[in-house]
This record gives C-alpha cells, structure tokens and sequence, in this order.
C-alpha cells in the first residue's frame, strides 16, 4: 500500500499520540453479535502502513471471534494527558516466526514464558483502516481558560482537537 503525504502526517499523529500507553482495549464481536473488549498490551510503535501486532495464543477466544468475525476495536487512553485514540480495522492470526522474532521483547515473557518457543504463540494483526483521536490540554489552566469562555460566550468549549479519518 502506498501512504499518501496526509495518510502519512494523520499516521505519525496517530503514533505520537500512543508511543506511551502502554496498554490499548481490543474489542472482538462474539458469534451472537456482542462485542467483547479485553486489554492488551502494545509493546511496539504503529507500523508506518498503519498496522497493530499482538502476540496471543492461537487457541484464545479472541482468535475465535476474529475468525469469526474479523472487524476489531483498539482503544487507548491517557486520562491524564486527555488524549484518547480509536482504531478499527479487520483482524487476522499470523504464524509468523521471523517476524515473532522482530517484535519480541522480553516483557513478553510475563504472558508466554518461552518465548517465541511457546507453543501455540502466534501474532494477531490488526489491518487499521479508520481512526479517530481526541487530543485536548491536560492543564488546569487550559480546561479553565475553555471553561470560562464557553461560560462568558453561552457556547460550548472546543478545547483540543478531535479528528477522524480513513487510513485504506
């Protein structure tokens, strides 16, 4: 796929604003319909085609939604910064060792401890193809300054920026 200039700065956006959450929420949809969430950790940056690599086990429930129903959800959140990051796209199971190996790190070891030896270990990638962020100022003083605004002009605050797009 070729990432055209806009797709490019909307991409690096996206990864800036995700480089330190450490942990994301993926949702899956059940055979009846439901969606289901789950955290999970994201331990290497967005890849610059705008795709999302997890290790899991082959045998886990979110691979049987996915191959079920391949559309997903990751979320991310920092409250704190008041930054928060939707991505939805389509999902499928990679038994990839060299690239297992690429994305190892030993962290990891926590969930699948040995290593890309493990059996069943396998990656779960997840093609982003829209996105949406909410990015505002965490300080004390911006959320005033919008607060007061909106309370002195009877408008609503529009601290931060909010954006949507298409990434396929």
């Amino acid at each position: 796929m070729t990432v055209s200039p806009n797709h490019a700065d909307q991409l690096e956006k996206l990864r800036d604003l995700v480089k330190d959450i450490e942990y994301c929420m993926l949702t899956t949809v059940n055979p009846d319909g439901s969606l289901h969430s789950r955290p999970m950790a994201l331990n290497h940056e967005i890849e610059e085609n705008g795709d999302l690599w997890f290790f899991t086990y082959a045998s886990s429930y979110k691979v049987d939604e996915v191959n079920h129903n391949h559309h997903v959800n990751v979320s991310f959140a920092a409250p704190n910064k008041q930054t928060y990051v939707a991505l939805s796209g389509q999902a499928e199971l990679v038994r990839d060792k060299q690239m297992m190996e690429q994305l190892w790190v030993p962290d990891l070891k926590a969930w699948f401890p040995n290593g890309i030896d493990e059996p069943d270990i396998a990656l779960l990638k997840v093609s982003v193809e829209k996105a949406e962020y909410w990015d505002s100022p965490s300080g004390i003083v911006a959320k005033t300054i919008g607060f007061v605004k909106a309370a002195t002009t009877g408008e609503a605050t529009t601290i931060g920026e909010n954006e949507k797009f298409d990434l396929k």
